[in-house]
């Protein structure tokens, strides 16, 4: 997979290099997002951008961590030929004030909090959702942990249940 990465309101760093850290990371978990085949936008932008976002496709007045928009359905990735013409698998936009909160506040680095928005962002574009039931919640989470771990990133749920 490819990235189209643009970087709006975040401070200085190689964010390049950690999207394509994290999507090299959950691409040993999840297989079908190494067909290079797919393209994928990844937006590094605001809350105030996320917000709008949310607002006009979610229905939800605020702003969060991340927001997926998949192109493609899961069954159809998991089918997807490895040769043909590139095929958008979607858009992931993160938003730093909500981010860099939330990595203070778990004490974790903003690369480490961000690697892991990333991924989670990546297992939503390729159909996993953790919010249809507790076992799909629990193997989003299980893929998230082993992608972060082969990144050196330690367990992001470790200190809690929560999804």
């Amino acid at each position: 997979m490819t990235f189209e990465i643009d970087i709006e309101a975040w401070p200085n760093g190689d964010w390049d290099a950690l999207a394509q850290a994290a999507l090299a990371a959950v691409s040993q978990v999840e297989p079908a997002l190494a067909n290079q085949r797919l393209e994928n936008s990844l937006l590094f932008t605001s809350d105030a951008q996320v917000h709008a976002l949310n607002k006009q496709w979610r229905d939800k007045d605020k702003p969060t961590n991340v927001l997926s928009f998949p192109m493609i359905a899961r069954e159809d990735l998991l089918t997807m030929d490895s040769d043909g013409p590139p095929a958008m698998l979607g858009d992931l936009a993160i938003a730093y004030e909500t981010c860099a909160r939330e990595a203070t506040e778990k004490g974790v680095s903003l690369e480490d909090h961000t690697a892991h928005l990333i991924i989670h962002g990546l297992l939503h574009l390729a159909g996993h959702d953790h919010e249809t039931s507790p076992n799909d919640a629990d193997v989003m989470e299980a893929l998230e942990i082993t992608a972060l771990a082969s990144m050196g990133i330690a367990n992001p749920y470790s200190d809690n249940d929560s999804r």
